[in-house]
Order: structure tokens, then sequence, then C-alpha cells
């Protein structure tokens, strides 16, 4: 998913701040519940230790963490409460995490502003200092406070896993112990947290903390939720996008035993009733006349054909260096080639899903929300209220991918008005099919690149010509103010920052704004399709170079040595150069997003379909401190299952505005048994951590196409394969 510029002096991060700030207070760091007000709060008949918004410690000296980020299976819940498991030498044993209520004055994401939300692979790099400072102050008050107990100076009690001692007076107690105690503590000074060399859980393998509720069926998802007299609702939504209800004849839905009402809104006309199968039934029976008329139309060849010509001249100037024009026009060798990468839809395995109810306070949700702070204000804006009326109770999610990360509050949005149009008198769980979800929009943007470039007469790269045309996904939406002087930046992230040592190089976009096809951030973004332009036309000069893409690229990257570590690193651990099993070959790719740096070598064959069968992918990443090497692990292997599941079949095509693909059959994820062998190296480092939910994704693609061209001497340059190849 998206996310804002992390450099402080960054013009998009300060105007990211500015957007944010219109509709907030301030940015209110977690720890203001804190540093001079300690207290301890009730909660039955227990009283627990809370020294800051993130950390509860109870009498039994259970440690919970309040996660500020969803957990949908990236893994914050584990990952943050090691951060302060750390900083407070606690035993692993002890640690539990549970979702943050709903407040961005409290849990707002530092990267965003003044707003709470996960997304952009921020929730460790935006939380590393905070939780650090915020584990460390709760380490200072249970030694303050027994310090107090004994009557012995604080400077001589250690703690360790979970005990706090006094080795001298043989003294010590649990966490529990000194709940009281440090609930009437306050600090003279602001606690240091430790010094890296010093970490003992950071860095080490750590079961995840969500595990076993998922496993055992214990945890908590949208569709677990049951609240008393509720209702389940379906919408029936335009077959296309901008479509309206002009009318609507629904005497057949409610003939359907269990339906209790049928009701318009503006998304559509929704179907409630006692439970999903016969709000299903029901929709199925609407009989609904659309009003197309302003609705869009296009088709996604039309839009490529169109995409195209635009490609043929330069667009809005995004990176421009040297002189491309006059060095390319003297180049001893030139290459041109054509990219075109179709919508890609989101497809998690939960479709999108919320239960909500009136109260007299306000509205009560329960749902996988990935930017609670919009889906806040979306829902009070349908019924008028203030945003802290609304209170979102997150739960786990199955998946998003950027889908629940909408600008708008979508789901939010539609569940409330649904909710406003029965009047508030039942809770309603609203439900998406896997049709809805695909056919529903939010889709990564189609985009062509065209790229050319000359070699001079020692085979190096004289001068690089990128032009990128594609649809924007911050026009429209809160975020619009980042479009500067024409240019979408997630549209080009990835090549505006390419990193290769090119005297003249410029990278032009054409921001495409008149299409209604809705459109979002997807796994990695820019990314996506980015990496793969330059990736795979780096390794088609190579070849007409003749030079080896490693070594190539090697030259390519002196000033950027951490790209040169993760590629040398998985280079050499893949064995490259070295003899292959008869009918494979190898490909490499590296690429830096979200501020860490990856690099992979994928081994491939050809199935019996022509289609590449990847056998093996061995990866180097380079995040920073690895919180938990496992979930760093973990995150690189789905990224690059999502990728090349994606690169081989996905896309979803537009004929006459209306959607083709619908579920899995027809939008294919990769099968279990295509999913390759995977082996992840991780770079050791003192940087602090960056993010690993997304940058395993950008170069599984060019790695694969850039085997599949060694196997074929084939680039394929539309994406799905499937469809380059049909």
């Amino acid at each position: 998913m998206w996310k804002p510029t992390r450099t402080d002096s960054s013009p998009n991060r300060r105007q990211f701040l500015r957007l944010a700030a219109a509709g907030s207070a301030g940015v209110v760091i977690g720890l203001r519940l804190p540093f001079g007000a300690r207290r301890a709060s009730a909660l039955g008949s227990q009283s627990l230790l809370a020294p800051n918004a993130f950390i509860r410690i109870a009498p039994d000296s259970t440690v919970t963490i309040l996660c500020k980020h969803i957990e949908f299976g990236q893994g914050p819940f584990t990952g943050l409460a090691t951060i302060v498991a750390e900083e407070l030498d606690a035993d692993w044993s002890q640690m539990r995490a549970e979702h943050a209520p709903s407040d961005a004055a409290l849990y707002n994401n530092l990267f965003f502003g003044p707003v709470q939300g996960t997304g952009g692979s921020t929730a460790i790099a935006n939380s590393w200092n905070q939780l650090r400072q915020a584990g460390a102050q709760a380490r200072a008050l249970l030694v303050e406070a027994a310090a107090r107990q004994w009557q012995l100076p604080a400077g001589e009690i250690s703690v360790e896993r979970g005990i706090v001692r006094h080795a001298g007076a043989s003294r010590s107690a649990s966490f529990g112990e000194l709940v009281d105690e440090a609930a009437n503590v306050t600090l003279d000074s602001e606690p240091k947290p430790k010094d890296p060399r010093d970490f003992k859980l950071i860095g080490s393998r750590l079961a995840k903390l969500d595990t076993a509720v998922k496993v055992n069926g214990q945890a908590t998802y949208t569709l677990d939720v049951e609240r008393p007299g509720m209702k389940v609702a379906l919408v029936r939504h335009p077959p296309r996008f901008g479509g309206r209800v002009r009318s609507f004849d629904a005497s057949a839905a409610r003939r359907v035993k269990g339906v209790a009402e049928v009701v318009e809104i503006p998304q559509g006309v929704a179907v409630v009733a006692d439970g999903f199968w016969p709000a299903k039934l029901g929709r199925d029976a609407l009989q609904v006349e659309w009003d197309d008329s302003r609705a869009d139309k296009s088709s996604s060849e039309k839009l490529i054909e169109r995409y195209r010509n635009l490609s043929r001249k330069p667009g809005a100037q995004v990176r421009s260096q040297g002189d491309v024009s006059p060095a390319l026009a003297g180049a001893s060798q030139e290459l041109e080639a054509e990219y075109v990468f179709p919508y890609l839809a989101h497809a998690p395995m939960e479709p999108n899903d919320c239960v909500l109810e009136r109260t007299a306070e306000g509205v009560q949700m329960w749902f996988g929300s990935q930017v609670q702070t919009i889906d806040q204000q979306a829902v009070a804006g349908v019924f008028g209220l203030r945003p802290n009326q609304v209170k979102i109770h997150t739960l786990f999610a199955g998946g998003s991918f950027g889908r629940r990360a909408t600008q708008e509050g979508d789901m939010a949005a539609e569940a409330a008005h649904l909710l406003k149009a029965t009047g508030g008198r039942y809770p309603l769980k609203v439900l998406c099919t896997r049709e809805d979800d695909i056919r529903g929009g939010r889709y990564r943007p189609l985009y062509v690149h065209r790229l050319k470039a000359g070699l001079d007469s020692q085979g190096r790269i004289a001068a690089w010509d990128h032009t990128i045309v594609g649809q924007s996904i911050l026009a429209g939406s809160p975020f619009e103010a980042l479009i500067q002087n024409g240019i979408d930046t997630s549209s080009v992230e990835g090549a505006s920052t390419l990193p290769y040592s090119i005297p003249n190089l410029r990278v032009t976009l054409h921001t495409i704004l008149d299409v209604k096809v809705p459109v979002l951030w997807w796994r990695s973004v820019g990314h996506t399709h980015t990496a793969y332009s330059t990736e795979t036309f780096l390794d088609d000069l190579a070849r007409l170079a003749k030079r080896d893409p490693v070594q190539w690229r090697l030259e390519m990257l002196s000033e950027h040595p951490r790209h040169a570590g993760v590629l040398q690193l998985a280079a050499e651990k893949a064995g490259w150069g070295k003899a292959v099993p008869e009918g494979r070959a190898r490909g490499v790719a590296v690429h830096e997003s979200f501020s860490s740096f990856v690099a992979q070598v994928a081994e491939v064959s050809l199935r019996d379909d022509g289609l590449p069968r990847v056998h093996k992918v061995v990866c180097a990443v380079d995040c920073g401190i690895a919180i938990n090497p496992d979930i760093v692990r973990a995150q690189m292997e789905s990224g690059i299952g999502f990728g090349l599941g994606a690169a081989l079949y996905n896309e979803v095509e537009l004929a006459d505005g209306r959607v083709k693909q619908g579920n899995f059959h027809d939008y294919w994820p990769l099968r279990f048994e295509e999913m390759p062998e995977v082996e992840v190296h991780i770079v050791p480092s003192r940087q602090d951590p960056s993010g690993v939910g997304e940058p395993g994704v950008p170069p599984i693609a060019p790695a694969v196409a850039n085997a599949f061209a060694a196997l074929t001497g084939k680039s394929a340059r539309r994406l799905p394969f499937q469809r380059a190849l049909s």
C-alpha cells in the first residue's frame, strides 16, 4: 500500500501533514498518557498499570500491547510486542497483544500525520522509537517501584525475563507484584532505551502471538461477530462504475423466506435478511434497472491503445539528468520496449465486511478497519456525528493488500448508509461476496510504459528514456494535494529513483484523470510495474551489450551499497554463474521499496503450456534491524507468492465498462503446488527497521521474466504471462 515519503524535509511529507492536520487538532504521540501521569486503571477487580497509551501490565504479570496497527497476517502484534518486551526485559511468555481503540490522538501513524492507519509497510518503522521509549518508560517505573518498596537504590536493581531483582539483598518481584506501587511513581527524567548491542529478544526467533488463536479457532473476524437481533445485508451494485439505480422491483426478493426488507442506498440496492443465504437469494431475485448515463464504459483494449499513443511522446517531467535526446541519437546501439500492465484486484481471502449498530452515543463498529480515522470520518459524515462518536473495534482481517485502506472508507460508508436506511432498528452485518470484491473496483491501475535506451561503443548505458502512462490513484481522493506539477508520485516510484549510474536519464508521466474505474494502492503500489519494466529492460540491454546481468548491475550501483549488497548476497547464495539443471535458467532482479532493499534470483523452466515454472527463489533482504527474522522471511515468502501469481495469471478485464472476472476460477491465485522453494537471507544491519510487508513483491516478476528470456530469447512485455504468451 502507498505511504507518504518518510523524510521529514520532503515537500510531499510536509504537504501530507498539512492536509491531514486540516481534519484534526494535531499530531499527538502516544506517550502523552504518560510521562508524569501514572495511574492504575480498574478492570473488573484488577488494577492495571497503564504507564502510557501502549502498555498494560496486569497483576498476573502479563503485559498487553495495544497495537495501533491492524493485524491481518503481516505480523505487527508480534513485532511491536517484541520491541516493548525488549525494553521491558520481559519474558516472551508474558506478552499479549490486542488492537488499540480508534483514537488518532493517541494512536496516529507517525508517518501519516494525525491519522490512525496501517499501510505503506510502516507498522514497525513508525513505531520503532515510539515503542522503545514506551517500553523503557514502563521498565523504569517498575524498577523505581521496587526501589521504593525495598528502600534500595534503583541503580542497583536489574530486570531479567520478567523478574525485577536486587542481587545483593536477595530481593525479587514479578511485574504484577509491583503494579500498585508503580502506578504512584512519577519519573524525574525520560529513561533512555537500550543500546542495540544489548538486545536479547530483537533479532531472535519468537512465536507469533496471534498464531494459536487463529489455529484453534478462537480468533475473532468480522464473520464471527454476532449482536443481539442482528441482520445480514448484501448490496447489489451497478454493473458499471458510475452507474446508478433508475428503478427496482423488490417483490420477488421480499417473498424469499428470511428477507426482512429491501432498501436503496447511494451505492445500490440492499437486501436485509436473517442470514447470508436468504440475503443472497433475495438479492438474486431483485429486478433492477440501471441508469448508465454517467457510467464508465471503458474497455481494457481501448484504454491500452490510448495509453500507447500517449507513451510515444514525453509527459510531465519527473526526473531529468544530462541530455537524453542527443545521447540517444549518438548511441552505438539502441533498444526500445513497450510494457502493458493490467488492472489488478486485491482478492484477499476475506472480502470486505463490517458489523455496526446504532447506540445512544453514536455508532459502534466491528471489522478489520485498516485506516480507522478515515472510516470514522466516513460514518460520522453519514449520520452527522462527530468522529469520536464512532467507536471502531478493530478485528483481525483475512488479508487486504491495500483493499481495506480506501481513501474514502468505502465499506464503512456503505454500511453506514445501510444502517441509516434501516433506521438503526437492529445491528447489521454487511457482507461482500467474492464476486462483489473482484467486480467492485479499487484496482491497481492499468499502465503502459515505454522505454528507450542507447549503449555507447563500450557497451555502457549512455541514455535512458522512460515514459509512464496510467490512471492516478491520488486524484479525487483526500490525498490529491500530493499530486505535484501533474505528477502522481505513486505512479512513478521506483522509476523516479532508479539507482543505476546512467549519465543521461529522463522519466516522464502522463497522469490519466478522466477514467472512472476506481483505483487504489495494491501491495507495493507503483513498484509493482516500475520494477518490472526497469529490471527486465535492463536485462534486455545486458544481452545486447553481451554482459553478465549481475556484474553489469553491480558496476552501475557503486553509489548504492545497500542495493549492491543484497544483489551480491542473492547471487552468491543462488550460485549465480554456476551450472543449472538442463532445461532451466536463472534470472535476477533488485529493487528498493519502502526503504527496504530486496534482490531475488529465480530458477525457472518451461511448462508444457509455455508458461514459466518457478522451482526456486533465492531472496536477499536488507530491512535494517530485523525485529523478528521469521516474520521477515514469512513476508518475503508471501510477497513472492503474491507477486508470482499476479505475474503469471492475474488480470481484470473491462469490456464496455463491465468486469469480466468474478471469482477464483477466472481470477486465478497461485496454487499451493505452484509455490517455489524460497530461501531468504537477511542482511545484518544496525539501521532502523524498515518495511517488509510489501518489498518482497516487486522483484519476483522481473526475476522470473529474466530467467524466461534467458531460456527462450523472448521478453515478456505484457502481463500476465499467460496473456503475453497467448
